[in-house]
C-alpha cells in the first residue's frame, strides 16, 4: 500500500498511536502538530514519535502550513482540537478559534486540493447527558440536571415527578445537548466536515470519541482525560480528586481500539456521511477507576478526594452504544478494562508528571465554574 495519511494533530495521544497503526498496515504518515506546550512541554519532537513519520511542526489554523501538509496526501484524519471540559468554559476564544477556525481552514485548504477521504475527531462531550430511560419504559433524550438541585447535592437525573431516571447506552440518534464550550466547538468541527465533505464529495466520517486513555497521555496536562489526570495525583502520592459523589458513569476505551477505529473508517464503503460512537461499550463509575488505578500502581493507601462540588459543563452518565460501528465499520473493541489498566501502569512506572490539578482547581474555583 503506497497511500499517505495526513494526521492533523499527529504528535499526539492519539494521533501518535493512529501513527503506529497506519504504519503498520502499510500507509505512509505524515503529521501536522503545532507542539503546543501545554501538551508536549519542551516543543520537540515526542520520542514516542514513530521516526517513519514525516512531522510538519504548524498550526493548523494556518492556510500555509495546511497546504504544504496536504501536497500529495491521499487521506486526512483530522485530530487537531483543545481538548478539555473545564478549560473551555474561560479559554473560549483560543478553543473556538483551534476547534473552528482550524477546522474551517483545513476544510477551505481540502476544497482546493481534495483526498479520497477525511475523517474528523468527535466527542460524546456533543451529547451533553447520554440517554436515560423512565420507569415507564420510554426513552428520554433531554435529560438535565438544575443548577439548584446541583447546588443542593442531587446528583442523579430525575423525571417531573421527582423518580430517577436510568442511565442506559447512548446512540449516534440521541440528540446533542452541547453543555460546554469544548462540546460546541466539537459538534461545529464534526458538521462542518460533513456538511462540507457532501457539498463537495469528499467522503468524509466523524468519530466520536468516548473517553480514551492509554500510554502517551499528557499527565502535566490538568485537563486531559481522567486517568491521566488521576494518574498524575497518583505518581505525586496525592489524592484523586473526584467532583460530585464520584458515582458518574462514563465509557473508558484503550487508544488502541480508537486507533484501530480509525484506521477502519478509512476504508469502510458504507461509512461515509456518518457519525460513529467510538467507545468500549461498557461503562465504570468515576469513583471505580480511580480505586482500580490506584491498586495496580500500589497505591492502596491513597483514598481518592471527593469533593461533593460540582463543575460547570460536567454531565452525569453518558456511555456508548457501539452497535453501528460493530456493523459498518467492523469495529470491535479488544482491549478489556483490566488489560488496559494494567498496561497503563506498566507505561507510568517510568514516568514523572507535574501534579496542576490544585491550580486547575483553583482558576476554576475563582470563576465560579463550580458549585
Amino acid at each position: 500500500m503506497d497511500k499517505r495519511i495526513l494526521i492533523t494533530g499527529g504528535a499526539g495521544f492519539i494521533g501518535s498511536h493512529l501513527a503506529d497503526e497506519l504504519l503498520s498496515a502499510g500507509y505512509r504518515v505524515r503529521a501536522l502538530d503545532s507542539l503546543v506546550p501545554q501538551v508536549h512541554e519542551q516543543r520537540v519532537r515526542p520520542s514516542y514519535l514513530d521516526e517513519s513519520v514525516e512531522l510538519m511542526v504548524g498550526d493548523v489554523r494556518s492556510p500555509e502550513a495546511v497546504a504544504r501538509a496536504l501536497d500529495g496526501v491521499d487521506a486526512v484524519v483530522h485530530l487537531a482540537a483543545q481538548v478539555g471540559v473545564g478549560q473551555s468554559m474561560y479559554q473560549i476564544a483560543d478553543y473556538t478559534s483551534t476547534n473552528v477556525v482550524g477546522t474551517a481552514t483545513l476544510l477551505e485548504a481540502l476544497i482546493k486540493q481534495p483526498v479520497e477521504r477525511l475523517v474528523v475527531a468527535s466527542s460524546m462531550s456533543i451529547y451533553g447527558e447520554g440517554l436515560y430511560r423512565a420507569g415507564d419504559g420510554r426513552a428520554v433524550h433531554d435529560a438535565e440536571r438544575s443548577i439548584a438541585g446541583l447546588s443542593n447535592g442531587i446528583w442523579e437525573l430525575q423525571d417531573q415527578d421527582g423518580a430517577l431516571l436510568e442511565p442506559i447506552p447512548t446512540p449516534e440518534t440521541k440528540a446533542p445537548a452541547l453543555s460546554s464550550v469544548y462540546a460546541l466547538t466539537k459538534f461545529d468541527q464534526e458538521r462542518l466536515c460533513l456538511m462540507t465533505g457532501q457539498a463537495y464529495r469528499i467522503p468524509t466520517v466523524a468519530a466520536r470519541f468516548f473517553n480514551v486513555y492509554g500510554p502517551r497521555q499528557a499527565l502535566s496536562n490538568p485537563y486531559t482525560g481522567v486517568l491521566a489526570i488521576f494518574a498524575a495525583r497518583l505518581l505525586n502520592r496525592r489524592p484523586p480528586v473526584i467532583y460530585e459523589d464520584g458515582e458518574q458513569r462514563r465509557d473508558f476505551v484503550s487508544v488502541y481500539d480508537v486507533a484501530r477505529a480509525l484506521r477502519l473508517a478509512l476504508k469502510a464503503p458504507d461509512a461515509a456521511g456518518r457519525a460513529f460512537n467510538i467507545g468500549s461499550g461498557q461503562s465504570a463509575s468515576v469513583r471505580d477507576i480511580a480505586s482500580r488505578l490506584a491498586a495496580v500502581l500500589d497505591a492502596n493507601d491513597i483514598a481518592p478526594e471527593i469533593t461533593g462540588n460540582y463543575r460547570v459543563g460536567d454531565i452525569r452518565h453518558c456511555f456508548a452504544d457501539i452497535s453501528l460501528a460493530r456493523t459498518v465499520l467492523g469495529y470491535q473493541p479488544q482491549m478489556t478494562l483490566e488489560a488496559g489498566l494494567m498496561e497503563l501502569a506498566g507505561w507510568l512506572s517510568g514516568q514523572s508528571a507535574a501534579d496542576r490539578v490544585d491550580d486547575a482547581h483553583a482558576e476554576l474555583t475563582a470563576r465560579g465554574l463550580t458549585v
